[in-house]
């Protein structure tokens, strides 16, 4: 038996014009430009708003200083801080130096520390903490208080409720006799400053007790104090009397 074999007839594909590849390749290459240049665009147009926001913040008033908000002042105006800070109204909170401003409040004697903040969008905050004093000096128009550094701060008409009367020549922090005058009173019971009516320092070995009734208490230096106040706690002074505890060991009335 023969087998018929069966034939199918099939047309070859047609070839692609020689152009067709060529101009699917410049397709190709236009959108890949294309896309660089669109990333490109992008990529410019972020910097340039960031350089706009940059130069809002730190070349113009939007984000300047329009109020300078001061807390922690008592002895203080608030306006005299303000002026010491010395920023202009409208300078660029991004631009100030905030610890040139500190310095500058800092002259203020009765300034202790001050802290400088900014609070975006337009406010400086300065956080001030005031000296406090401890004792009043006699002082040409009436007295001035000093604080625990031995620092003259601020001038009163009168002496605060409570505060000792400290006589000096020149009170400072670098002053031995003022040194010699705090360390004496910081060592004083409350009992023996009741009867206090000036603490005098001329000196630093030269510190004295002036108390009521015309009574004095020779100090001597600041060393020995807690002897010293023994002493007092079992001598008595007779009013207008002095007594010399400089040697604990040895006491003098005169």
């Amino acid at each position: 038996m023969t087998s018929t074999r069966g034939w199918r007839l099939v047309l070859a594909p047609r070839s692609a014009p020689a152009g067709s590849s060529q101009r699917r390749f410049a397709q190709r290459a236009r959108r890949h430009r294309l896309r660089a240049v669109l990333s490109w665009l992008v990529g410019l147009g972020v910097v340039a708003l960031l350089g706009g926001a940059v130069a809002v913040v730190y070349a113009t008033p939007v984000f300047g200083v329009h109020g300078i908000r001061v807390t922690g002042v008592s002895a203080l105006a608030a306006q005299d801080v303000r002026d010491a800070a010395g920023v202009s109204t409208g300078t660029p909170l991004a631009r100030l130096d905030l610890a040139a401003v500190e310095r500058r409040v800092r002259t203020l004697k009765p300034v202790r520390t001050v802290t400088a903040s900014k609070d975006y969008p337009r406010t400086l905050v300065l956080a001030v903490r005031e000296r406090t004093g401890i004792a009043a000096v006699p002082a040409a128009l009436g007295f001035v208080l000093l604080d625990a550094d031995g620092v003259a701060f601020l001038p009163v008409g009168s002496v605060p409720a409570g505060l000792p009367v400290v006589r000096l020549a020149a009170p400072a922090p670098g002053d031995p006799a003022t040194r010699a005058a705090l360390t004496v009173l910081a060592a004083l019971p409350p009992w023996l400053r009741s009867q206090m009516v000036a603490l005098a320092a001329d000196a630093p070995t030269r510190v004295r007790l002036e108390l009521t009734e015309g009574r004095t208490v020779v100090w001597g230096d600041a060393t020995q104090n807690e002897a010293k106040v023994r002493v007092l706690q079992v001598t008595k002074i007779m009013p207008d009397k002095t007594l010399d505890v400089s040697a604990p060991g040895v006491v003098l009335e005169r």
